[in-house]
């Protein structure tokens, strides 16, 4: 798969679309835990795209940052699937999700401390050590912020991938809800992360709503979200990205259509780049 690359998110809704036509999409992610099983509907519509779509696994239900709740069986069924399907990318949330007694089924918001930290590092290093490979680590959206904070969520990424040498997934949508919802910088997030760290690159739309904006991944990538990707690919280059769709599921030629306007995009973001060095 190269750099420069486009995908989808499968959905049980397109698959028999993507059985009988290969819709012509550069890759596919899907969602870790509806693939735990290797006989259901899921597993075998999946075993049959792989062949000809490479596979990107976004996982959900890790909760990396959960305190207390972490689930080695969990983990190791991951592994399972990641041995069954051979992704191309496997990645994960920086949240929490669990407790001793209960999975939440949300991704929930951290508090950025030195504390938190060490306990990340150490779940992604025994997640790489279980998988034999690279993770990816996403940005979450939030509601709130907490005054424990001691650095900012990029900073956070950035120590994770530098102590661990896992990788950032970045989702530009997510990064404009917390501009707007905490009054957050995006292209400072987005000035912060490393270069070499970043190796996906996520694309979704949001609800605008009186209180807070919801990244509730059921319309069109915003025009703003456009813009703060342009500037992704100005600084991180043509980075595999995904059109993400969870919500009132549309026709697949609106994802196709996305997916086409996100290589316009990356074009017009290069070709900006080069004439500034141009000029330079």
């Amino acid at each position: 798969m190269s750099d420069s690359s486009v995908g989808i998110g499968l959905r049980a809704a397109h698959y028999r679309h993507f059985l009988a036509d290969r819709p012509a999409v550069d890759w596919i992610e899907v969602h870790t835990e509806n693939y735990l099983n290797p006989g259901t509907w899921d597993a075998h519509v999946l075993d049959s795209l792989r062949r000809d779509y490479p596979v990107s696994l976004h996982g959900v239900g890790l909760g990396i940052g959960s305190a207390d709740g972490f689930s080695e069986t969990h983990l190791q069924r991951v592994a399972d699937v990641v041995r069954r399907i051979e992704p191309i990318l496997v990645s994960e949330h920086l949240c929490w999700a669990a407790t001793a007694q209960h999975h939440l089924n949300d991704l929930l918001p951290m508090a950025l401390t030195k504390e938190a930290l060490a306990l990340v590092c150490d779940r992604v290093d025994r997640i790489q050590a279980r998988l034999k490979r690279k993770i990816l680590l996403e940005n979450v959206s939030t509601f709130l912020r907490f005054d424990a904070d001691t650095m900012t969520e990029s900073d956070f990424l950035a120590a994770v991938a530098n102590r661990t040498g896992c990788g950032i997934l970045l989702d530009v949508n997510n990064l404009f809800v917390n501009q707007c919802n905490h009054d957050e910088d995006a292209l400072a997030a987005i000035a912060a992360l490393p270069v070499e760290a970043v190796g996906e690159i996520h694309l979704a739309g949001h609800l605008v709503t009186p209180d807070v904006v919801i990244d509730h991944h059921g319309s069109r990538v915003a025009e703003p979200v456009w813009q703060l990707y342009e500037a992704a690919v100005r600084k991180f280059g043509p980075v595999a990205s995904l059109i993400e769709w969870d919500t009132d599921l549309p026709a697949i030629e609106v994802l196709l259509d996305e997916a086409a306007l996100a290589r316009q995009r990356q074009c017009k973001a290069m070709t900006n780049q080069a004439g500034l060095h141009g000029f330079a």
